[in-house]
């Protein structure tokens, strides 16, 4: 039976609302009274019945009692009222709707037989979709979770742009955010399963582990054979466990981060109550910084411990409303006393927060007034950037050598769709198969009206201006030639000046944390005392000749005379515990680590390098 919404009596009010949005859905969304209207309408009970009826379909195919044919599960019409009944639900935020999408999204994404195919791509990203406008912490478990098991090649990478879009999105409903789900640890953050003789554990704290103990004895290494041959079942349920667990923090992970260029406040007793004391959300919470209102208009920044909110001096914080601090708003003095008491503590935060890159106005930016050419001028790898901006949910078309090829503007929207950024960049023609792109100017464009307009920098809250241009120092760090060390080894290239002004030149804010992380890492090794800190470099000097790493390009420069050294990855040296996750600044790490040792190095095509010329 086809499952239609084209015969619901639902009163003039919720049919007027229906019609616009069936004219509206695949255009400009509709707007927020139309779904409210359709919520509070019989439209809410059928929303459940069509879903459902999705729901048993699915599974049919799945047993295999109806024909499976790749993406024909539903009809474009089907997919269509099913849209329409998630929005509601989400929208609703119905209390069915969890373990419904745990039954149906699996069944539509992966195929019956062993083929990388999917019963309905088509309905999958419609939920996505109707996920990004009505965000729950549930919905976004489910499809983080059906993610890992998903067998087609090209959709897991469309689920991830949506999904970081979709986590930024759950920071705009404060109300949904912290709702964590009962997955039965106990108050201590550890689930226990008794299988035979033994005991398996789940503990959160940073990372989500299983482990396993004779019952009341020793930890074990691993799952007991025992545990494998007679207790399948419960092995299996503690498995599924650590599954959701992971995929619901991750979910929790990047829906807080993504809230930081919002500044969402919450009520103090729902963020404790909701939040900071849940088994699960705790290790998070406790990890980072927060800001409290302790008096209106002002806050003071804080971090959980032992039950209570203290300040960088240990002294305790109270307030009404917290929110997630952020360092743009921050002293310089307050920013290293941060700094510095995560890194005497160990403190690996689940995402950069402390070490956070900040980008202030600059008096170049204010004298342009609407536009930034801080990040102009680069000449990046065009592949690696287009994947890059799909990944950080901006939107762009693609470039080539074709008509309409040359130039794009790459867009994010932010805050609640108040604030767009644009970023221009071109074609430029490669060097042998690798295609470039030359950047421009950064514009940022405020929403009034239902229309778009441009805006002053100075205009824009920092917090997004911060935040944004982040991403476009990210694009150019990652991407640009001037962070590939075999560039050097193409010989005439007409991009070989901007190779080497870039990959040694002056540090970008990313480089300038890196370089403080540094400062305050390196007494803690082995290599402490032959290395030192100068204004772009970390020197490191060997038996055999003194190197500068470059804190931006990780690029290496060899004493006296400044010739170009060509290590593609850096190898061995002691595992450094890092406040943050940065490669660039694991490979330095490991680069200092190589060449401290550098009368020890094997690889010929190195040693050749250091001992030319000496």
């Amino acid at each position: 039976m086809a499952i239609a919404d084209d015969a619901l009596p639902l009163g003039r009010a919720a049919e007027k609302a229906l019609s616009r949005i069936r004219a509206h859905l695949y255009n400009a969304p509709p707007g927020p009274d139309d779904w409210e209207a359709l919520a509070d309408s019989p439209y809410a009970a059928f929303a459940r019945e069509a879903l459902e009826a999705a729901a048993v379909r699915a599974a049919a195919i799945q047993a295999g009692k109806e024909c499976y044919v790749a993406d024909h599960a539903f009809t474009s019409d089907e997919v269509g009222v099913l849209g329409r009944s998630a929005r509601v639900a989400l929208l609703r935020d119905e209390p069915w709707l969890p373990e419904l999408l745990g039954r149906l999204l699996p069944a539509v994404a992966v195929a019956p037989t062993a083929a990388r195919t999917l019963p309905s791509q088509a309905l999958l990203f419609e939920v996505t979709r109707a996920a990004r406008e009505f965000p729950t912490p549930e919905v976004v478990t489910a499809l983080r979770s059906v993610r890992g098991v998903i067998r087609h090649r090209g959709v897991p990478r469309q689920l991830d742009r949506n999904l970081k879009q979709i986590d930024a999105a759950l920071a705009d409903r404060p109300e949904t955010a912290f709702r964590q789900p009962d997955l039965g640890f106990g108050p201590d953050g550890v689930f226990r399963r008794t299988a035979g003789a033994y005991e398996g554990l789940v503990t959160v704290s940073d990372e989500v582990l299983m482990t396993w103990r004779r019952a009341g004895g020793a930890s074990l290494r691993g799952v007991p054979a025992a545990v494998r041959r007679d207790h399948p079942e419960e092995l299996g349920e503690l498995r599924d466990l650590v599954r959701r667990t992971r995929a619901h923090v991750a979910t929790l992970t990047r829906a807080l981060e993504g809230g930081l260029v919002t500044s969402t406040s919450y009520a103090y007793d729902h963020w404790r109550e909701a939040f900071a004391t849940h088994p699960v959300g705790r290790p998070i919470a406790e990890r980072l910084i927060w800001e409290v209102e302790v008096a209106r208009g002002e806050w003071r920044a804080a971090l959980p411990v032992d039950d209570a909110l203290v300040d960088v001096d240990g002294r305790p914080v109270t307030g009404s409303a917290v929110r997630l601090w952020h360092p743009i708003r921050s002293r310089v003095e307050e920013i290293r006393a941060w700094r510095d008491l995560l890194t005497d503590r160990d403190i690996r935060q689940p995402f950069r927060q402390a070490f956070r890159e900040i980008y202030p106005l600059t008096p170049a930016e204010l004298e342009t007034r609407v536009y930034s050419n801080r990040f102009a001028a680069h000449i990046l790898r065009y592949q690696r950037l287009y994947a890059l901006l799909k990944t950080r949910a901006w939107s762009t078309h693609m470039l080539g050598p074709w008509d309409g090829g040359d130039e794009a503007e790459a867009t994010r929207e932010v805050a609640g769709r108040r604030w767009r950024a644009r970023f221009f960049h071109s074609y430029v023609e490669g060097y042998a198969e690798t295609a470039l792109a030359g950047t421009d100017q950064v514009r940022f464009d405020r929403r009034e009206g239902g229309e778009w307009h441009e805006a002053a920098l100075a205009d824009v809250p920092p917090v997004v201006f911060s935040e944004l241009m982040r991403d476009v120092d990210l694009f150019v760090g990652v991407t640009s030639i001037a962070a590939d060390p075999e560039w050097a080894d193409r010989g005439e290239d007409r991009h070989r000046t901007y190779w080497y002004s870039h990959g040694f030149g002056e540090l970008t804010a990313a480089a300038e944390v890196r370089r403080d992380t540094l400062a305050r890492l390196l007494p803690r090794t082995k290599i402490a005392s032959c290395t030192s800190l100068d204004e772009r470099f970390l020197v490191v000097r060997g038996s055999l000749r003194t190197y500068k790493i470059h804190l931006g390009s990780a690029n290496i420069l060899m004493e006296p005379d400044d010739v170009y050294l060509c290590i593609v990855r850096g190898r061995g040296g002691e595992t450094v515990h890092l406040p943050f996750e940065d490669d660039r600044l694991a490979l330095i790490l490991s680069k200092a680590f190589l060449l401290a040792d550098d009368a020890a190095i094997e690889d010929e095509s190195i040693m050749r390098q250091i001992k030319r010329g000496r």
